[in-house]
């Protein structure tokens, strides 16, 4: 199928082949820098509304490594760690065969380390979250995957990279598994979509990242798409100090909610509360602001079913008893909206074919207009349809100021805001 180009400049997309197989350099045509002659040292500004052929606004492309560097076919989640000791930031990229490993401490001269194969088949789901130096990998719809163990500070030395690492540690208490979340301040992995308790979290403790441990689980209400879990310090004093775990539990034939319980005591969680919306297509992917005072939802398939923008959603969790919808935010194209991230008083949206998307939140307790687009990078020029491709995952935390794309297609992406 042919689809429609979003600029007629010809010259960038002739060059995009350049772009895609370029890692510290970009082609020194007209319009377009090397390395040298930008002022951060990025590999292509953002200029006149472009980083070489992709749409930008404030961002600026770093590095950019193409998914067949991994050994991989398509790409999918992403996560970051900085190791204390040295402030070295390494990107982990999930694929259809494994979690790579790439240190992006030079961000314009990234260097793959290696990877973590998968213990079983290929698949489109891999989830990878880090606690004290560890990472931990679940896979979905691949059989007895189980959740793998890397230390991470095997990375500090690799001689010959890339290397195909073992793992230190494989925990066989569940077979496949879409995601992972992990509350470090606990050190609680929770588990969810697993083949077990009807795919809600499995709680796993983690204090010993070699030697995870069962802790129960919960599946009084059914499958959990995704989570997040905090050891709450929000506006609801009832539970200051709990642990909270915030399901978006999404259902093709059944109801799309957003699940609060308190999963203080692993041998006996208690549910909270819950809350339903109109339109939903598939309830995906959440986050609390800093504050805990709001909840920002995405719905992956309500851009499909309805027809509408990229929706986003905003919750009012004041009172986790009694959460109400506070706003909705409706992007500038059709993409569909996949993961989402709070850092201070932005959030950095991963939107599939419109990419990542830059929204300045000061505003979120608002009734209307309580997000507005700051900035962007497109990973996918051609268009911003309900499809899905282009970005998977976004990481906006590494201290540098860098932040990781994980792109379908396109593999990893490493962009920074222009003039830092």
């Amino acid at each position: 199928m042919n689809l429609p180009i979003k600029s007629t400049n010809v010259l960038r997309i002739l060059i995009l082949g350049c772009f895609l197989f370029s890692t510290t350099f970009s082609c020194d045509n007209e319009g377009v820098k090397s390395v040298e002659e930008t002022d951060n040292g990025a590999m292509s500004p953002c200029e006149n509304g472009f980083a070489g052929v992709y749409p930008c606004k404030d961002y600026d492309l770093m590095a950019h490594l193409p998914i067949n560097t991994f050994g991989a076919l398509e790409g999918n989640d992403s996560w970051g760690w900085t190791d204390p000791s040295t402030g070295n930031e390494y990107v982990l990229l999930a694929t259809d065969t494994n979690v790579a490993f790439i240190d992006i401490t030079e961000a314009t001269n990234p260097i793959y380390l290696g990877n973590v194969p998968t213990e079983t088949v290929a698949n489109s789901w891999r989830d990878v979250k880090v606690y004290k130096d560890h990472a931990f990998i679940v896979a979905d719809n691949v059989g007895a995957h189980g959740m793998q163990v890397f230390d991470l500070t095997r990375l500090r030395n690799v001689e010959n990279p890339p290397e195909t690492f073992t793992t230190d540690a494989v925990y066989t208490g569940v077979g496949s598994c879409h995601n992972i979340v992990i509350n470090e301040e606990e050190g609680f992995a929770y588990l969810v979509g697993c083949n077990t308790y009807s795919g809600g979290p499995n709680f796993v403790d983690i204090s010993d990242p070699k030697d995870p441990v069962a802790a129960g689980g919960y599946s009084a209400n059914g499958y959990s798409h995704d989570a997040q879990v905090i050891t709450y310090n929000g506006p609801d004093t009832d539970y200051t100090g709990k642990q909270i775990y915030i399901g978006s539990n999404g259902s093709t034939s059944g109801t799309n909610k957003v699940v609060i319980l308190d999963v203080s005591d692993k041998a006996n969680p208690q549910f909270i509360s819950d809350i339903t919306y109109s339109n939903s297509g598939y309830t995906h992917q959440g986050w609390f602001t800093e504050d805990q005072q709001y909840f920002i939802l995405g719905d992956e398939l309500d851009e499909q079913f309805f027809g509408n923008n990229t929706k986003t959603l905003v919750f009012d969790f004041n009172d986790l008893d009694n959460p109400t919808l506070s706003s909705t935010y409706f992007g500038p194209t059709l993409a569909i909206d996949h993961n989402g991230y709070v850092k201070g008083n932005t959030y950095y949206l991963a939107n599939y074919r419109a990419g990542l998307r830059i929204l300045d939140i000061t505003n979120i307790a608002a009734s209307s207009n309580a997000m507005t687009e700051v900035g962007y990078f497109d990973t996918f020029p051609s268009n911003d349809s309900a499809n899905f491709n282009g970005v998977w995952n976004v990481y906006p935390y590494f201290e540098s100021g860098n932040i990781v794309i994980s792109d379908i297609e396109g593999g990893l992406f490493i962009v920074r805001k222009s003039g830092t």
